[in-house]
C-alpha cells in the first residue's frame, strides 16, 4: 500500500464507488471472469447473456429463468465489504456507488437506493421489453414454479427479462448520466473488484481522472487501467476495503472524540 495512500484517503471529500463481481464472491456469488468465474468454467454462459439469443430462442430464455431462479444471490448476504460502504456514506463522504452487480446486495447492506447506481440494472425486478411493465422478480418465479417455462408478460403478453442490461442492449441514458456524473464530481474514485473491461462503465475511471480525482484500484487480477491509477492493491476485497474505509474515517473519529 502506497505510504500516501491513507493520506489522500482522509483528504477525500466526495468519494465514488465503481464495484463489480469481485465485491460479492465473499457472499457466495462467483464472478465472471476470474479463475473460479462462472465464463471461466463455462464458456458457453456467456452466450446466455446475449439479448439477441435471448430474444431468438424459447430454448435460451428457459435456461435464463431456471439459472435466475437457482441464482445464489436470492441466499446471499452482504459482506464485509459491503458494510463498510455503507458506514462510508454515513460518515458524508461517499458521493455514489456505481455498481456494475445486479444483486441488491448494496441496498441490503444498508446504502440508500439513492446513492447506488446500478448501471446494469437489477435481477430483483423483471421488465417486459415490449410494454416496459416492472414486476417483481420473485411473482414471476413463482409462476415458474407453477409450470410456465417462459412466462410472458400478464399486461400485453410480450417477452419478459430480468431489469439487467445484456450484451448487446443500450444502457439506460439517465442511468449512465448519472454515473458518468459521480465520476467527474468526485475527487477521489475507487475501482473495486472489477476487471474493467466492460464498456461504458470501466471508462468511468478515465472520467473520473481527467476531472482530477485520484484513482485506486482494488482487485485481484490486473486491469487496462493500472497505468493510470494512483494506487492499486491486490488484496482480498472483503479484507481491504474495509480497511480503505477505516484509514479515510481515521480522522473523524479522533475528531468525534475530542469534540
Amino acid at each position: 500500500m502506497p505510504p500516501s495512500l491513507g493520506e489522500w484517503l482522509r483528504e477525500a471529500r466526495s468519494i465514488t464507488v465503481l464495484t463489480g463481481a469481485g465485491i460479492s464472491t465473499d457472499s457466495g456469488i462467483p464472478d465472471f471472469r476470474g479463475p473460479q468465474g462462472v465464463w471461466t468454467k463455462d464458456p458457453s454462459a456467456a452466450a446466455l447473456s446475449s439479448l439477441d439469443a435471448y430474444l431468438a430462442d424459447p430454448q435460451v430464455r428457459r435456461r435464463v429463468w431456471q439459472a435466475r431462479r437457482d441464482h445464489p444471490a436470492w441466499h446471499a448476504e452482504p459482506n464485509a465489504a459491503h458494510l463498510a460502504l455503507v458506514k462510508l456514506e454515513r460518515a458524508g463522504r461517499l458521493r455514489a456507488i456505481v455498481t456494475q452487480n445486479i444483486d441488491g446486495l448494496h441496498q441490503a447492506a444498508g446504502s440508500s437506493p439513492k446513492t447506488v447506481i446500478e448501471i446494469h440494472g437489477t435481477m430483483r425486478e423483471v421488465e417486459c421489453l415490449e410494454c416496459g411493465l416492472r414486476t417483481p422478480t420473485q411473482q414471476v418465479l413463482k409462476r415458474l414454479e407453477e409450470g410456465e417455462a417462459d412466462p410472458p408478460c400478464l399486461e400485453c403478453g410480450g417477452i419478459q427479462k430480468a431489469a439487467t442490461i445484456s450484451f448487446g442492449q443500450a444502457l439506460r441514458p439517465q442511468v449512465l448520466q448519472a454515473a458518468v456524473r459521480a465520476a467527474r464530481s468526485c475527487d477521489l474514485f475507487m475501482a473495486v473488484g472489477t476487471s474493467l473491461t466492460v464498456h461504458p462503465a470501466a471508462g468511468l475511471c478515465l472520467e473520473a481522472v481527467e476531472h482530477g480525482a485520484r484513482l485506486v484500484i482494488v482487485n485481484a487480477q490486473p486491469t487496462p487501467y493500472d497505468g493510470i491509477a494512483d494506487a492499486v492493491l491486490r488484496e482480498p476485497i472483503g479484507e481491504a476495503l474495509p480497511g480503505l474505509v477505516e484509514l479515510a474515517l481515521r480522522d473523524d473519529r479522533v475528531t468525534d472524540g475530542g469534540s
